[in-house]
């Protein structure tokens, strides 16, 4: 230390002229040393440098100067302590001065950046194995003891860690190096960026290149199983179908319950996400608590995604491509009766009459074809030929995808251009999703000062095809596309064959109820949807002061979506059978989204231990819809298609526009002090224009704090732990997803059947449709989370725990309301639910050797709980729909899941013992035994049997109970990493457990009552006088409609082995060879198998998707297991 202070004497006596000529006005009493030295900064622009126990015995300082220098301001200021102080340049350096051995020594530097030389303020500089560091200055300045033989390690967001070993020179000059692999340290949070060690909330990142590995069209397909607490499901498994995201649970009953996604800033609801290319993904960051969600305010109570795009990186220019082809197939399909068991089960439905039809020898009976000549039996249909309907509708369908980018730029210009194009071909035939998509982005230093950059992305989509699940509109059960393949007579009638089968539109035996040839249907029907999407994002960022920017941006996301469809007339909408013949319609839908953000952002580390960041801002957003449809029916040429509309009668033709608005202000504070205690708070003010006014504004509040309690001197001997952090957050956000002006009464048009006559001419009347309600207002979610990060072994594993509490209250709802008012229902603010529950996510490093190998798991438990609906009111049913027929099989029950399914209790079949015989034969059911809802007359053993709930001696409504729970107990996800050599392996496993499915497919394939529907494979084993089973019920059953009861309710739990991807690199020589760099080889596999006791096609199903509707199972989709093999390379 003599060294030492011999040295801090000579450095005061070089001061230069300035330091003399700053005058220094200061009146204190026993004030703390650090608050005058701000006093000090304030009046002279000198900055404090000191270690962070140097001051903890400073003593307090009385002082009272006028015109003073800073140097006999100090002098004063240091008399008598035992501390003293050098200056360097316009830093004032202070330190311990004792007479103790020299043990440590006083280390100075700046740190600059490697790109453009400019100092780096906020660096975090650490002494390695201990808990010493300090964050450089707004100069980029830090000092710090240490011994000789100490590492110093820097760290700062985008910039490559930096180990310094520490030798006799003690002035240090550092320049740190961008890296885009540090990205995996920098964490995008809402306006803004942040240190992982930073981060004071509940969050997940996903990495673009784990989402790469899966072959997937859309990057949201790819985030199953990788983020606690984040549920990924898709309706279905075709081309172009929409993926649902819900992030901790359903807050909403009734309204959307998708995240708010904010794509490279510019924030969107609900956005088609098919428009951008997986592979211009960097990183999606995924919100969930209040400390991060309420800077989106009205819109953040379903969580908000993060997508950050690449951007250029400065350099030589760089092309890259990445081109991959695969094929994809139908993981799993429904086995059916063959030709031998339909007509077996004919006979057992229809009697005599089948057994005319299938066995006699009679060429023709009342008109109806033969299909055994000659007197054969039954026994002819085991070697019959037949069609195997689900094989010509499934094929083995072709996938591709190609991408093209170029990228480079200096220090101040960067770029980049990309495209790509990808076609998928669904496993379903005439089934298909097209994308061609570009992107340009660029960035501009256009002085010291200011900075400009410019996102563009365009897309162009096509699907074709419809959804096998459709909903009939008009009766018709054939247009089911799945229920038609499945329920098709798979017997083929003597005197045609297969391929007249194949061919003929109807199935010359009308008596069967899917009568019309699904193959036909298929290939003549047409029905397509093109999108073009635009989304532009500018920004400019202006430096009014080192420490304070501002930044201003506009944007615009244009959706164009043009839709037709055509039905000729080999189809069942356009055929014989339709009154409107061959018809079509054309849909037209433009969306244009406009949003305007304005922000300040003021960030300085004070005295190198408090660390401020302020944010304000205003946004203004505005979305404007419009539609148009037009319809044609009886089109005389119907080879035109939709082209031929024009041609015929034109019916239903409709156009509609609407808009609302969103202003918005926010502002956050984020402080920290020496990165050991963080504390965050947010406040942010939303007005919608979908509210009434008086009720358009909500506001928004959160508060969060955090511990780095590894940073703390008595951790400083646990080696073993390198990161120990406590984090709490509470905050409220909001939802506005209703209707445009639903506060208003909307008034209506009536039909041509409701019109009046006015001077002999008839005049469509206006009414009002529903009630005005202008006490309308936001829902809001309360949010209470409480975090615990770990790590062990220098962060080798790595542990997160959450446990959330989120409870949303004035639920926008459909209530009931007394009928003397004119209306049934209106929509209020009443209700409310709660969601709370846990979320584990391990990270380890479980070796780093010449083998490397990584793994994630992460497991989340979601429980839901209807706290209160309107007044009176236990529960809300909803009601879904499959082969025309409607139920209402949902329920939400006060202080019971947001969804829950109801029906009978099923008990199997009746047995012989429950009847009666009675002397001429018949059996009668028993007197004490409750019928199943049919007439007793018509009962027979082997009918389905469900119980009595109230004991009233018959089936019905009443009966009805809680049958399963769509909501699953947990979920989650399993990833591991591999790396020997130039080999690189990924496999990802995601599981769901505890969730029910309600399998409506069931009640019309295992049992339907029509006498000539085909079957599931699994009736084979239905109940006869031979086989009394309690499993399926008898052929030929009651008639009424199969009700939803318990045996239709199946275990969704499921483990899927999602994706597994192989990659080798070529070796350095090669590429260079090929005049390539980073040249990769890869095959990718998707949706490889899924290990369930469901017997549906696929356990992770939602075809009615929505809060009270979830697991509901109708001629979905089959998902596909997919196969890609791939080569991307740059030069």
């Amino acid at each position: 230390m003599k060294l030492l202070s011999v040295l801090i004497f000579l450095g005061a006596f070089q001061l230069n002229a300035a330091v003399h000529a700053q005058y220094i006005n200061i009146d204190v009493k026993n004030t703390s040393l650090k608050e005058v030295f701000s006093m000090l900064t304030r009046q002279s622009n000198y900055e404090f440098m000191y270690d962070s126990q140097t001051l903890q015995n400073a003593r307090p300082v009385t002082l009272k100067v006028v015109n003073a220098t800073l140097k006999e301001v100090l002098n004063k200021c240091f008399a008598n302590q035992a501390i003293t102080y050098q200056i360097k340049e316009n830093t004032i350096i202070v330190a311990k001065a004792d007479d103790q051995p020299q043990v440590w020594m006083q280390v100075n530097g700046i740190v600059l950046s490697g790109e453009d030389g400019l100092p780096l303020p906020g660096v975090i500089v650490r002494v390695k194995g201990t808990n010493k560091s300090i964050v450089t200055n707004n100069s980029g300045q830090f000092t710090i003891n240490a011994e000789i033989g100490d590492v110093l390690v820097l760290s700062f967001i985008g910039y490559k860690t930096q180990e310094i070993v520490i030798k006799d020179d003690v002035a240090l000059k550092v320049r740190l190096i961008s890296s885009p692999t540090d990205l995996d340290n920098v964490i995008v949070t809402g306006y803004g960026t942040t240190q992982k060690s930073d981060v004071i909330s509940s969050l997940g990142v996903i990495k673009g290149e784990d989402l790469q590995k899966a072959p997937v069209k859309s990057f949201e397909e790819a985030l199953a199983g990788r983020v606690s607490g984040v549920q990924v499901t898709s309706s279905e498994g075709g081309p172009g179908a929409t993926t649902n995201i819900v992030i901790r649970g359903n807050n909403s009953l009734s309204q959307d319950n998708s995240p708010l996604w904010v794509i490279d800033g510019f924030p969107i609801e609900n956005p088609n996400n098919n428009t951008i290319n997986p592979a211009d993904v960097e990183t999606i960051t995924v919100l969930k608590d209040a400390a991060s969600t309420a800077i989106y305010g009205s819109r953040g109570a379903n969580g908000v995604i993060l997508v950050t795009t690449k951007t250029g990186k400065s350099g030589n220019p760089v092309v890259s491509f990445d081109g991959s082809y695969g094929f994809q197939r139908s993981l799993k399909l429904m086995e059916l009766l063959k030709p031998y068991e339909y007509v077996q089960l004919v006979i057992e439905r229809n009697g005599v009459v089948a057994k005319e039809r299938y066995t006699p020898g009679d060429p023709e009976l009342d008109g109806r074809p033969a299909y055994v000549p000659g007197g054969r039996t039954i026994d002819y249909y085991k070697t019959q030929p037949y069609t195997n309907w689900q094989d010509k509708l499934f094929q083995t369908a072709p996938f591709q995808n190609y991408s093209l980018s170029l990228s480079g730029g200096t220090d101040k210009s960067k770029y980049l251009i990309s495209g790509s194009t990808t076609d998928q071909d669904g496993t379903i035939l005439q089934t298909n999703f097209k994308r061609y998509q570009g992107r340009f982005v660029f960035s501009q230093e256009v002085n010291k000062k200011t900075d400009f950059n410019l996102n563009v992305n365009y897309a162009r989509t096509r699907t074709t095809g419809t959804s096998p699940s459709n909903i009939p509109t008009n009766g018709s059960a054939s247009l089911s596309l799945l229920y038609g393949i499945w329920g098709y007579r798979p017997a083929v009638s003597p005197s045609s064959s297969v391929e007249d089968q194949l061919n003929l539109p109807i199935d010359p035996d009308g008596q069967n109820a899917y009568s019309f040839n699904p193959i036909v249907q298929n290939n003549n029907t047409t029905i397509n949807a093109h999108l073009n999407n635009l989304v532009a994002n500018a920004g400019i960022d202006y430096k009014i002061l080192p420490e304070l920017t501002f930044r201003v941006t506009g944007g615009i996301n244009y959706t164009q979506r043009l839709s037709n469809a055509f039905y000729s007339a080999l189809t069942y909408q356009g055929g014989p059978g339709s009154v409107l013949g061959p018809n079509g319609f054309i849909d037209n839908y433009a969306l244009t989204n406009l949003v305007n953000e304005n922000t300040l952002n003021y960030k300085k580390v004070f005295n190198t231990e408090h660390t401020l960041n302020l944010l304000g801002g205003f946004s203004i957003q505005g979305t404007k819809l419009t539609t148009s449809r037009a319809l044609a029916s009886k089109v005389p040429n119907d080879v035109l298609g939709v082209s031929g509309l024009d041609e015929g009668t034109p019916y239903a033709i409709s156009s509609g526009s609407t808009q609302n608005f969103l202003s918005s202000y926010f502002s956050r504070i984020n402080y920290n002090y020496k990165s050991k205690y963080y504390f965050s708070g947010v406040i942010r003010a939303d007005g919608s224009s979908k509210f009434a006014p008086g009720n358009q504004w909500g506001y928004f509040p959160s508060a969060a704090v955090s511990w780095n309690i590894e940073r703390e001197d008595f951790m400083k001997n646990i080696s073993s732990v390198s990161a120990l952090k406590f984090r709490a957050s509470y905050g409220t956000s909001g939802n506005n997803r209703i209707a445009d002006y639903a506060y208003l009464s909307p008034i209506n048009q009536s039909d041509i059947s409701s019109t009046y006559t006015f001077g002999n001419t008839y005049i469509k009347g206006s009414y009002q449709s529903g009630l005005a309600n202008e006490a309308l207002k936001w829902e809001t979610t309360a949010i209470t989370d409480l975090g615990l990060d770990f790590g062990f072994l220098k962060n080798r594993i790595e542990l997160t725990v959450d446990y959330y509490r989120k409870i949303t209250s004035d639920l926008l709802l459909q209530a009931t309301i007394p009928g003397h008012i004119g209306y049934t229902s209106a929509i209020q603010n009443i209700g409310s639910v709660r969601n709370s529950g846990w979320e584990f996510s391990l990270n380890t490093v479980n070796s780093d050797k010449a083998l490397k190998w990584s793994s994630n798991f992460n497991i989340s438990f979601n429980r839901n709980e209807v706290l209160a609906l309107s007044s009176g009111q236990r529960g809300l049913i909803s009601q879904v729909s499959y082969n025309i027929n409607p139920a209402f099989p949902y329920v939400a029950i006060v202080g019971g899941p947001i969804s829950q399914i109801i029906g009978f209790k099923w008990l199997g079949n009746y047995q012989y013992e429950d009847f009666d015989l009675l002397p001429n034969g018949a059996y009668v059911l028993k007197g004490n035994l409750p019928a199943n809802g049919s007439a007793r007359t018509a009962m027979q053993p082997g009918d389905i049997k469900y119980e009595d709930i109230n004991q009233d001696g018959t089936i019905t409504d009443a009966d009805k109970v809680v049958i399963g729970n769509p909501n699953p107990l947990f979920t989650g996800g399993f990833s591991n990493n591999f790396n020997f050599k130039n080999f690189d392996l990924s496999i990802l496993l995601t599981f769901s457990y505890g969730n029910d499915i309600l399998n409506a497919n069931r009640l019309i394939f295992e049992g339907m009552p029509d006498s000539y529907t085909n079957q599931f494979a699994s009736y084979a084993n239905r109940w006869t006088p031979e086989n009394q089973t309690n499993l399926y019920p008898r052929a030929g059953g009651a008639t009424t409609i199969p009700a939803v009861s318990s045996r239709v309710i199946e275990d969704g739990s499921f483990l899927r082995l999602q994706t597994v991807s192989l990659g080798y690199n070529l070796p350095q020589k090669i590429s260079e060879s090929l005049k390539v760099k980073n040249a990769r080889i890869y095959a990718s596999a998707q949706n490889l198998a899924v290990w369930s006791k469901y017997q549906g096609s696929d356990p992770e199903v939602s075809t009615r998707p929505g809060a009270l509707t979830q697991g509901f199972d109708y001629a979905a989709y089959p998902r596909s297991f997919t196969m890609t093999f791939g080569l991307n390379f740059s030069f």
